[in-house]
C-alpha cells in the first residue's frame, strides 16, 4: 500500500477489520502518533440520511468541551464602530467595505468569516467565491451574528461547525492527539451525542452506518456505532 512511512508503520500494529470502542481507539491513535508534531484527530461519519432532502440535512454548531487545539484565524466584516471590538475579541482582522474589497481581490488567509446581518447585502456579491471555499457566513453556522464579539470569542474557544456533505458523510475535528485521553473522549462524546440528538425524523433505516477515528497520518479506526456495545466503562 502506498502512503507515508508513518502511515505504513501504523498499518502494521492493528487489524484494519477490527471495530473498536471509542476509548480503545483513542489510546491506539495516541500510540501510533508521530513524535515530531501534534497530529489532528478527526471523526468521520457515514449517515443514513438523504442529503437531497432539506429536512434530512444536518448543519449547525457545537462547542467542544476542550476545543480543537487549532488556532482559528477569524476575519470579521462589520460596521466601522465594531472593528476594534472584533479585533479585541480575537479576530485577526476586521473591516467594512475595505475588508470586502480585500477579499474580492483574492485574499483568503483565514479560516472563518463572521459578519453582522446588516453587512450581508454587501457581502452577498462574494457569495460564489466564498461559497466554493466554504467560507460564506450563514445563520446556522453561527457566522452571521448580531453579537460579533461573542461569536468571535466562541469560535476562538473551540466552537465548530458541522455539516453533512452530498453523500451523507460528516467530517469533524476532534482535537489534537496530545490532548489527554479523557479530554479527547469528552470531545468525542459531545459530537456523538449531538449526531444522535440531531437525527432527522424522516431518516429511515440504519442512521449511523459507520464511524471512524483517525489522525493526520494514521489509518482510520472503525468505531462501534452503538453506545450500548461500548460497555459500562465508557
Amino acid at each position: 500500500m502506498k502512503g507515508s512511512k508513518k502511515y505504513n508503520e501504523s498499518m502494521k500494529i492493528y487489524d484494519k477489520t477490527e471495530v473498536f470502542k471509542p476509548k480503545d481507539a483513542i489510546l491506539l491513535l495516541k500510540k501510533m502518533a508521530s513524535k515530531n508534531f501534534s497530529e489532528t484527530v478527526e471523526i468521520h461519519f457515514n449517515l443514513g440520511i438523504d442529503p437531497k432532502q432539506a429536512d434530512q440535512q444536518l448543519r449547525g454548531t457545537l462547542n467542544l468541551p476542550h476545543g480543537t487545539g487549532k488556532e482559528q484565524r477569524i476575519v470579521v466584516v462589520c460596521k466601522e464602530d465594531q472593528v476594534e471590538k472584533a479585533k479585541k475579541a480575537g479576530a485577526v482582522d476586521a473591516g467594512a467595505g475595505d475588508m470586502i474589497e480585500k477579499i474580492q481581490k483574492g485574499w483568503f488567509d483565514f479560516d472563518i468569516l463572521i459578519t453582522s446581518p446588516e453587512m450581508m447585502g454587501q457581502l452577498g456579491k462574494l457569495g460564489r467565491v466564498l461559497g466554493t471555499k466554504g467560507l460564506m457566513p450563514n445563520i446556522k453556522s453561527g457566522t452571521i451574528s448580531k453579537d460579533i464579539e461573542k461569536s468571535v470569542r466562541e469560535f476562538k474557544k473551540g466552537k465548530i461547525e458541522y455539516r453533512n456533505d452530498k453523500y451523507g458523510n460528516m467530517h469533524l475535528v476532534l482535537g489534537k492527539v496530545d490532548f489527554d485521553k479523557d479530554k479527547l473522549f469528552e470531545n468525542f462524546m459531545s459530537i456523538y451525542d449531538l449526531i444522535i440528538k440531531e437525527k432527522p425524523s424522516k431518516a429511515k433505516g440504519v442512521y449511523i452506518k459507520s464511524m471512524s477515528l483517525a489522525t493526520t497520518q494514521s489509518p482510520g479506526l472503525w468505531i462501534e456505532t452503538s453506545k450500548n456495545k461500548w460497555g459500562e466503562d465508557e
